[in-house]
């Protein structure tokens, strides 16, 4: 018969094999500890647009400069969360992806073809009767049939590809109004974009919709409150922004900083938001525009205000869209004041919201062929010269005897020299000037996106399941479970 010492001495070892057992699978424990934690009420979904890892650095490096802090040792507000992972971005037909197939990934859980938002990937592109019974729901959507209140915000037009993603289907991102579609997407009873958010039928609607995009909501027939070119409004002269109004009891409707400063977030219950045009302004020009523009974090303030009234949760997307423009203009300056912008957002949203029911999930759809290099000193700014490394203030010189920027692309504008003598820098202000294009190395019209791993960071409940290297469309199934949205349907063609 054992001694009691004994057996305490095997219950001892028992519980330290338990212990060492579960030290050594990592993976296998935090999926376990995701599947008994308690569902999240809300979901909070940062995607900046063409945030690669790359633009990360330089983002963190820019933010911490201007800061009067040495920018290598910053931390954006994100970079604190403590699950990391790395999504891979191709779709079913493309190696490097874009913001349409990527964003269906993100949103709906299954990857999909270039230019498909909200089908999956057995339609054919610009073709509506394919694209019939092949509708994805999303969980925008998912998020509605639950009870929730939902919002969308972003510094592109609304009906760009990724806020797109979470509501609409077609199997032709550009199809953002009805001018926008063909003959048979008429025919196949096809409709637009911005028709679709307007007339969105699941749930009590959106309650929140800020960003860009009045000339996909508005007829070519008026004229623009801030004096921009109408002629590729809307053909069928639908006043989309008075059928919002129409459509939801105390709605309102606003274009400019001083509408949206007078909203009442406790009294306003449906919210739809155009500063512009086109897309909003660059953080870097918006103290400039004409009728004023709020800020991504001061939108995101507003539509937590307005979300969090709801007792069942809330799904929000929050997109800091022009990340991607200013990379594609190979204009690292606009692209990193946006991308600092985009971190700033998210602080408000960590500070707003609870870790204990609030997940928050921060990634981008795609990278950029945006790098930086050339060994510069420590402290050397981000968006300046070369220097020598160690020696500060003496600039390094290539093969053909001129300096050269740390931050550059491999496609773009920038490389309007090729061909010719590369210009010479030296007297060039790449720091401060915000229109410098940073040199490029193949001439293209715009820079093309990069194809590698894209990062994700969470906190909050649902947290676990972000972590190792995922496939883009597991976002999803995070935010999914997280919900506890598994076994509802949504009806789709």
């Amino acid at each position: 018969k054992s001694s009691p010492l004994l057996a305490g001495l095997g219950a001892c070892i028992c519980l330290l094999l338990t212990a060492c057992s579960s030290t050594i699978q990592p993976g296998k424990d935090s999926q376990a500890q995701a599947e008994l934690a308690p569902p999240a009420k809300n979901v909070i979904l940062f995607i900046g647009d063409g945030m690669g890892v790359s633009t990360v650095t330089a983002i963190r490096i820019l933010d911490g400069q201007q800061k009067g802090m040495p920018g290598e040792a910053n931390v954006l507000p994100f970079e604190r969360f403590p699950h990391v992972a790395l999504a891979k971005t191709y779709e079913v037909n493309q190696q490097v992806g874009e913001s349409a197939g990527t964003g269906t990934a993100i949103m709906s859980g299954q990857k999909t073809n270039a230019g498909f938002i909200g089908v999956g990937k057995d339609a054919v592109r610009k073709n509506c009767a394919s694209a019939k019974g092949h509708h994805l729901p999303t969980v925008l959507e998912l998020a509605e049939l639950a009870g929730k209140s939902t919002g969308v915000v972003t510094t592109t037009r609304l009906t760009h590809a990724t806020p797109a993603a979470t509501y609409a289907h077609v199997p032709e991102r550009d199809w953002e109004n009805d001018r926008d579609l063909t003959q048979e997407a008429r025919q196949n009873g096809c409709t637009d974009i911005a028709t679709q958010l307007i007339e969105f039928p699941y749930g009590n609607g959106l309650e929140v919709a800020l960003g860009g995009g009045r000339i996909k909501f508005l007829p070519h027939t008026i004229t623009d409150p801030e004096g921009a070119d109408m002629e590729d409004g809307r053909q069928d002269e639908r006043d989309l922004t008075q059928e919002w109004l129409q459509k939801y009891p105390n709605a309102a409707y606003i274009w400019n900083q001083q509408q949206f400063e007078s909203i009442d977030p406790y009294s306003t219950d449906h919210l739809l938001g155009l500063f512009e045009s086109d897309h909003m302004q660059y953080e870097a020009d918006r103290l400039e525009d004409t009728g004023g523009e709020p800020s991504l974090a001061q939108m995101t303030k507003l539509a937590i205000e307005i979300l969090g009234r709801n007792s069942n949760g809330y799904f929000l997307l929050v997109e800091g869209g022009r990340i991607d423009h200013g990379h594609h203009d190979n204009n690292a300056y606009r692209a990193l004041t946006d991308g600092i912008a985009f971190a700033d957002a998210v602080a408000v949203a960590d500070e707003m919201t609870d870790k204990e029911d609030t997940l928050i999930i921060v990634t981008a759809d795609h990278s950029h062929t945006f790098n930086f290099s050339g060994y510069p000193a420590r402290g050397n700014p981000i968006l300046g010269k070369v220097d020598s490394s160690g020696s500060k203030g003496k600039l390094k010189l290539m093969d053909d005897e001129k300096p050269f920027t740390t931050l550059g692309y491999y496609v773009g504008p920038g490389a309007a020299w090729v061909g010719g003598p590369r210009p010479d820098l030296s007297e060039t202000d790449t720091v401060n000037d915000k229109n410098y294009i940073q040199q490029a190395a193949i001439p293209a019209e715009d820079d093309t996106h990069g194809g590698e791993d894209v990062a994700v960071y969470a906190r909050g409940p649902g947290a676990d399941y972000i972590h190792g290297v995922m496939e883009q469309n597991e976002v999803f199934d995070a935010m999914d479970k997280a919900l506890d949205l598994s076994g509802r349907t949504v009806e789709l063609e």
